[in-house]
């Protein structure tokens, strides 16, 4: 393997990828193209969407801790005395989640190998890419499943001990300075066991599927190569990853400017799934592009924009 090169910029991949967005979606404009690399990037990003909860923790008609604790012992009645019909729904909808989730893992593999590439060839392709690539996706859905069927084992046990600590200062009906600082504590753990998936998430999606698709292999092997490269640059992929908070930022910027002066017609447009993601496919095709990029710069091997489609794995 030949040796990472002195200079590798997190900034120059920036204007690479900008190019690479001008060459895929405008040289020339072409909307059936725009929505056919669309699905692959919603099917890539298929799981990742965020939640937003409306809630109101204003004052209401009485409160704190002893109307909490009313609630809650309602609520317990009531699943105590319903427990003939509640426990069968319950597992039937733990099972039929567990299958939606497993199915979104499934599909959104595909789709990573499939918008990467439309990006990397500039095709607007999905069927080649699905049944082509369709045994490297597959080892991405199993690397994927475990680590987070791992990631669930690791924080289901950490939720649970904040509910039953934050159930027992309920029933005392006032917190604990030692019960406050276990919640907090484990509340800490929590984020930084969190940390830990996500970084390994990231890592695989920007760096692990460029090299399976450049190199062939597993999903495995990819990521040993990937940790060959951590180990001797260690301290220029933390800067990529601190990078990527600007980038984000910069982004989230340019995004809420075209919801102001749209006058949020355009926030509107981009939460109906798939559509929006063909409205917001320049972002997607960038991100995809810039990491891409980045990793070029440590050497050939590691370029999927060298290859021609009839090289790719």
């Amino acid at each position: 393997m030949m040796p990472p090169p002195e200079d590798v910029s997190v900034a120059l991949p920036v204007g690479q990828a900008i190019e690479r967005v001008k060459r895929v979606l405008f040289q020339p404009f072409d909307l059936g193209k725009w929505f056919a690399i669309g699905f692959c990037a919603w099917l890539a990003n298929l799981g990742r969407g965020g939640f937003r909860g409306n809630y109101n923790f204003g004052p209401g008609h009485g409160g704190g801790m002893g109307q909490v604790r009313g609630w809650v012992e309602q609520a317990r009645d009531y699943v105590t005395n319903n427990l003939i019909w509640i426990l069968p729904l319950a597992a039937a909808v733990v099972l039929l989640g567990a299958a939606i989730w497993v199915l979104v893992i499934w599909l959104s593999s595909r789709g990573r190998f499939m918008f990467l590439h439309c990006v990397a060839f500039d095709k607007a392709e999905v069927a080649v890419p699905w049944g082509k690539l369709a045994r490297a996706a597959n080892s991405l859905f199993w690397f994927r499943l475990v680590v987070g069927l791992a990631g669930l084992a690791a924080t289901l046990p950490l939720v649970a001990i904040m509910v039953i600590t934050s159930w027992r200062m309920i029933e005392r009906r006032a917190p604990s300075v030692g019960g406050l600082i276990e919640v907090v504590g484990v509340g800490l753990l929590l984020l930084l066991v969190g940390a830990v998936f996500w970084v390994v998430a990231k890592l695989t999606t920007d760096f692990v599927v460029p090299i399976m698709f450049r190199r062939g292999g597993g999903c495995l092997p990819g990521w040993g190569v990937l940790l060959g490269l951590l180990a001797g640059n260690l301290g220029r992929f933390i800067l990529y990853f601190l990078f990527q908070i600007v980038l984000s930022l910069a982004i989230g910027v340019l995004v809420l400017t075209a919801v102001l002066v749209t006058c949020c017609v355009f926030g509107c447009l981009a939460a109906i799934p798939y559509l929006g993601t063909v409205l917001l496919l320049p972002i997607f095709v960038f991100r995809r592009s810039y990491s891409v990029c980045y990793l070029a710069q440590y050497g050939g091997e590691y370029d999927v924009f060298r290859l021609t489609p009839g090289e790719s794995r």
